[in-house]
């Protein structure tokens, strides 16, 4: 898939006030600081479509970006070590987590996990959250460029391990950089894949 078009359209919190469900719609999302704009940015070459910060939690809207003019790019508020008071952590679980169990068009969530590091509980809680709702997602590795092949794959496996503890398999991987776009093709390809088979569904009233 070549990106010939990368546009904002909007950013809020609530699930009723979303651009209508008629376009396939992913969503990418991670641990606060994973370098999730940054691979935004580079997957659709768009240098400064999403907001990067090197402060954690600066994504804290349900940020919709159309690709193409043919699918939604939605970029999530990360979980984790974001630094804002606990009331405003529990009003963005609450409305991603409705996002997430009710956006009738979205085809696939792309978790985003840190390849420099073990695997962090935070991740797999969510992985696992994701499995027990029944929503489809992928694993995207980023940061690969920052350390070594061996040890960001030895990375990749233990966190597969952790999750065959629950899963019976593991979701498809992509191991990613936005330095230097490593995997962003790989990622790109499925999306197409998955875009040639999205039938329209029924609106639903919330």
């Amino acid at each position: 898939m070549v990106i010939k078009s990368a546009t904002f359209i909007c950013s809020n919190t609530r699930v009723d006030k979303l651009p209508a469900a008629n376009l396939p719609e992913y969503a990418f999302i991670g641990r606060s600081n994973v370098g999730k704009s940054s691979l935004i940015n580079a997957l659709t070459g768009k240098r400064h479509l999403a907001k990067t910060s090197q402060t954690p939690g600066k994504t804290q809207l349900i940020n919709h970006f159309l690709i193409n003019d043919n699918w939604y790019l939605v970029d999530l508020p990360g979980y984790g070590f974001a630094k804002t008071s606990k009331t405003n952590r529990a009003a963005w679980e609450k409305f991603i987590r409705r996002y997430l169990m009710t956006r009738e068009n979205l085809q696939c969530v792309f978790v985003l996990v840190d390849s420099r590091l073990e695997p962090q509980q935070n991740d797999l809680d969510f992985c696992c959250w994701l499995g027990e709702n029944g929503i489809p997602f992928m694993l995207v590795f980023t940061k690969a460029d920052k350390l070594s092949q061996v040890r960001s794959g030895a990375h990749v496996e233990k966190f597969q391990q952790a999750l065959l503890q629950w899963f019976e398999e593991v979701p498809p991987h992509f191991l990613t950089s936005a330095g230097t776009r490593l995997g962003c093709a790989q990622l790109l390809t499925a999306i197409d894949e998955i875009n040639n088979n999205f039938q329209q569904v029924e609106k639903v009233d919330y």
